[in-house]
């Protein structure tokens, strides 16, 4: 998607090989425009897939996929990191390791929102290793729903999460796949 690289470009800050700083416009500051415009770019791909709900996983996720879920006309679901005080009965758990964070964390997906009949599409900021996303299936399946796919705003193609989740058989559709990064060098796989 040429306005994300675009953006990436021009206010993305890579840190090293594996770093890719985009708090200004994806992770911490949002730019709802763009947002929008990924929605929108997401709801096209995956229009004729029956998606009965859009998936995250808090925080970053969240915007992409609002939008998505907007322009899909369909609910939009957050799975949590940590459970809740509130939202702590009848959840579906699983543990994932975070990439970037180099820490692992529970996470819980509510039974009261999901179940057999629903065809789901998960949105996520990044795609490294797979492991959220690949959680996310697993939380998916204990509920018996279906994947339709997973939309990735970035992917860092030289890292293995891509092929992880296509040997599942699972649909990748990435906005911005980045093929390099090293401290302040950020390039793309050629189209």
């Amino acid at each position: 998607m040429k306005a994300l690289k675009e953006k990436i470009l021009s206010e993305g800050i890579a840190v090293n090989e594996d770093i890719l700083k985009v708090d200004g416009f994806v992770n911490h500051q949002v730019d709802p425009e763009l947002m929008k415009q990924i929605g929108e770019e997401f709801a096209a791909y995956f229009k004729d897939r029956g998606i009965t709900k859009v998936v995250t996983i808090e925080s970053s996720g969240i915007a992409p996929a609002l939008m998505t879920s907007y322009a899909l006309g369909v609910p939009m679901i957050i799975l949590k990191k940590q459970p809740s005080k509130v939202l702590n009965e009848n959840l579906f758990h699983t543990v994932v390791t975070s990439f970037t964070k180099g820490t692992s964390y529970e996470l819980t997906l509510s039974q009261k929102f999901i179940d057999e009949n629903d065809h789901v599409l998960i949105i996520d900021d990044f795609l490294a290793n797979g492991e959220a996303a690949t959680g996310a299936i697993r939380l998916l399946r204990k509920a018996h729903a279906t994947v339709a796919g997973i939309g990735i705003l970035i992917e860092k193609s030289f890292q293995p999460g891509r092929e992880k989740l296509t040997e599942q058989g699972i649909d990748v559709y990435s906005l911005a796949r980045i093929a390099k990064l090293g401290k302040d060098l950020i390039e793309f796989l050629p189209e």
